[in-house]
């Protein structure tokens, strides 16, 4: 089968949505309003959506993996961000693999970003 996609777009919820607004758009996502219940956030193609929508047990399963360029820098700008004290969220810094290397940092609803590059 081709699929000749485009891109992927998850969707996920928050707990919050005005605060996951406001987290996602610090982290440097442009954020376009499709309704008030959900908005589309984009970064060149990549793209996701959240949703004014809670479920604990969906939301802490969920984990979304975005490959970087650098993932040193990467960590370094999120430092910089203070996303922890602002947020309350929880930043984990780079762990190095076999397979390549990842930081985490978890959304204030408790989606868990992994921001890695492939060796």
């Amino acid at each position: 089968m081709n699929h000749n996609a485009k891109s992927i777009r998850p969707f996920i919820g928050s707990k919050n949505f005005e605060i996951s607004r406001s987290f996602y758009r610090d982290l440097g996502f442009e954020e376009t309003v499709l309704d008030s219940k959900m908005s589309v956030f984009k970064t060149d193609e990549i793209a996701f959506y959240l949703q004014d929508y809670y479920d604990k047990n969906w939301i802490e399963n969920t984990m979304i993996f975005l490959e970087v360029d650098d993932v040193e820098r990467y960590y370094s700008e999120l430092q910089s961000l203070i996303l922890t004290e602002k947020y309350g969220v929880k930043l984990t810094p780079i762990r190095y693999e076999d397979w390549g290397s990842e930081c985490f940092l978890h959304d204030p609803s408790g989606v868990l970003w992994h921001f890695g590059k492939f060796k």
